[in-house]
């Protein structure tokens, strides 16, 4: 996380480059739409999930762009929200069905254009793409599914937060030491300390409170988010840094684009589905 100093020079923005306040007044706002929809039918999150990945699909294509990249938008829209439906009604194997079906669609809408120089680039991309995004969101309807689903999910959207919120904290006021300086310069080890500290308290509260099971599952769910979290930033990171952009999009003021909010949890939601799934 970033290693800002505690103030900065008057008239001068934060080495983040973010507006704090609107980035704080987003982030809670974005909280309370997701709990609204938790809380009064699942179904309103399965909504939430098909257009904020569906955004993020677009995001990419945008950028991918940039390098003459162009995913084929409407297979990969229309697989995504398949994807993202059916999993929740029908479980893991529709998942795996739905995914290879988007992929098979992207392949085959891309090369009705004529193979071309370019063919095999953008196939290529429309694979990671429906991967990178639907797919990892898959897991997240998983969790709805369960028993407890609007439980786990919720329990994994503050594990996420936590990894950023202390990330943030620890790295303003203590970070020092650059992560990975060439990737991501205003990362540092102290924030992912600070990711580690709150993911747990996090993961531990949710275990013993939340769920009744060993706190023992809290601390590993505290341990495997950060990591994971870090990873998802890290791979974004470097796609940027590619395409010479500081952000994918702008379509949350503070933040950028939701790519730039999802990047994290689409790497963690498989690993929180599969240790609940354990665990519970």
């Amino acid at each position: 996380m970033t290693a800002e100093p505690l103030s900065t020079p008057a008239g001068r923005q934060p080495r983040a480059g973010r507006n704090l306040p609107v980035a704080i007044a987003v982030g809670v706002g974005l909280l309370l739409v997701v709990a609204v929809s938790l809380g009064y039918r699942p179904e309103l999150f399965v909504g939430l999930a098909v257009v904020a990945v569906g955004g993020a699909l677009w995001e990419l294509g945008r950028a991918f762009t940039r390098r003459g990249i162009h995913l084929p938008m409407v297979p990969l829209i229309v697989g995504s929200t398949g994807i993202i439906v059916s999993t929740y009604t029908s479980g893991s194997e529709a998942l795996m069905v739905s995914y290879l079906l988007t992929v098979a669609g992207s392949v085959v809408w891309r090369l009705i254009d004529g193979p071309g120089p370019g063919a095999l680039r953008d196939v290529a991309a429309a694979a990671f793409a429906a991967t990178y995004l639907p797919f990892m969101a898959g897991f997240v309807m998983l969790m709805l599914s369960e028993p407890q689903g609007r439980l786990q999910v919720l329990v994994f959207i503050l594990l996420a937060v936590s990894n950023d919120v202390g990330g943030y904290i620890a790295g303003v006021l203590y970070g020092r030491h650059p992560l990975a300086p060439t990737v991501s310069p205003k990362k540092s080890w102290e924030g992912l300390g600070g990711s580690f500290v709150l993911a747990i308290l996090v993961g531990v509260s949710a275990a013993v409170w939340g769920f009744g099971i060993s706190p023992w599952i809290g601390v590993a769910l505290g341990l495997v988010t950060p990591l994971t979290a870090t990873v998802g930033d890290l791979a974004e990171s470097l796609i940027k840094r590619d395409l010479e952009l500081k952000d994918m999009g702008s379509l949350l003021p503070g933040h950028g684009g939701l790519l730039d909010r999802l990047d994290s949890m689409m790497i963690t939601a498989p690993f929180v589905y599969l240790m609940l799934s354990v665990a519970l």
